[in-house]
């Protein structure tokens, strides 16, 4: 799942030249803003983000499509939030029988006088939407609205409308969604954080295991997947976490026992400096939750970027 993949290499990006961690928390008003049907949320530390030009290296040449596209329309806009951000949020969630859309939300403290302002001289014509101004966002086709001076939601139209149908009521909003609001709490104290639903998790395990996921054991352990996190933390060298949360301690212990198969087998085929990866990480189980961790000082995580592993990883 390419979404859920680039809010990982974007994490792991984050980590390899920010030398100090601070906490990637929404707002209210910025966890109102997202709809309640939410597959996936990854929320950055964005001004680390800028100031690591590893980062935005990497993060150039993993980030998907539809990503991309909201990230150069936030710095082409000409409305210069990108310099004021310091939070930047990307949800991925289900518009009925429409698919999936992608929202941004950015928080800072922009300068939305001027903003306004320089929307009156070029006679830039809002489309209004209950008490809601919404604004053509630069070239690319998309949308911006501000819910107050320190956040912004943007995004294709449709999927601008749908995140304030959700603030202002007209639709759920993720603030109903206990299960994903419980599992935040665990995580939004680090700089670099995702949540994913029940079936981005499995799409995204799916992935992991690779052939794994063909065998009997996977299709029982499969629909009993909840939920999934993940954090970064690059105070001292590089730490990714990932929990999984399983409706029972066998499937946690069945998926994990598959995980280290997965990784015996990468280890056979690996360079020196693949398993020394492999061996940096630890999978487990633990009441019901398969756990992940890896930890790296900066220097060996940068030379793994080049590796085959991680090229898998990132395909």
């Amino acid at each position: 799942m390419k979404f859920g993949k680039m809010g990982l290499v974007a994490g792991l990006a984050v980590a390899v030249a920010s030398g100090s961690a601070h906490a990637a928390q929404l707002s209210g008003d910025a966890k109102s803003a997202l709809p309640k049907d939410v597959i996936q949320v990854i929320v950055v530390d964005y001004r680390a983000m800028q100031n690591s030009p590893a980062a935005m290296n990497l993060k150039d040449r993993v980030l998907p499509p539809e990503l991309k596209k909201l990230e150069s329309a936030l710095k082409n806009s000409g409305l210069k939030v990108d310099a004021d951000a310091d939070t930047l949020a990307f949800a991925s969630f289900r518009a009925g029988g429409e698919g999936t859309r992608i929202v941004g939300i950015a928080q800072g403290q922009f300068h939305t006088r001027e903003i306004m302002a320089n929307f009156v001289k070029t006679k830039t014509k809002a489309t209004v939407i209950r008490n809601n101004s919404v604004y053509p966002m630069g070239s690319a086709g998309l949308s911006v609205v501000f819910l107050n001076q320190t956040t912004m939601v943007f995004g294709d139209r449709d999927a601008v409308k749908a995140a304030l149908d959700a603030r202002d009521g007209v639709a759920p909003n993720f603030l109903q969604n206990s299960d994903m609001l419980t599992e935040m709490a665990q995580v939004d104290s680090k700089a670099v954080w995702s949540l994913l639903d029940q079936k981005g998790t499995q799409t995204m395990m799916k992935g992991v295991l690779g052939d794994a996921a063909q065998l009997a054991d996977y299709d029982t352990v499969r629909n009993r997947m909840k939920s999934s996190r993940y954090t970064m933390d690059f105070s001292n060298g590089v730490h990714f976490d990932l929990v999984v949360v399983t409706s029972d301690t066998l499937t946690a212990a069945t998926a994990a026992t598959l995980m280290k198969g997965v990784a015996i087998m990468r280890k056979t085929q690996g360079s020196p400096l693949e398993k020394t990866a492999i061996d940096a990480t630890t999978i487990d189980s633990n009441s019901g939750s398969i756990v992940v961790a890896y930890g790296s000082s900066d220097q060996q995580f940068s030379s793994l970027l080049s590796s085959p592993l991680f090229q898998s990883v990132v395909k």
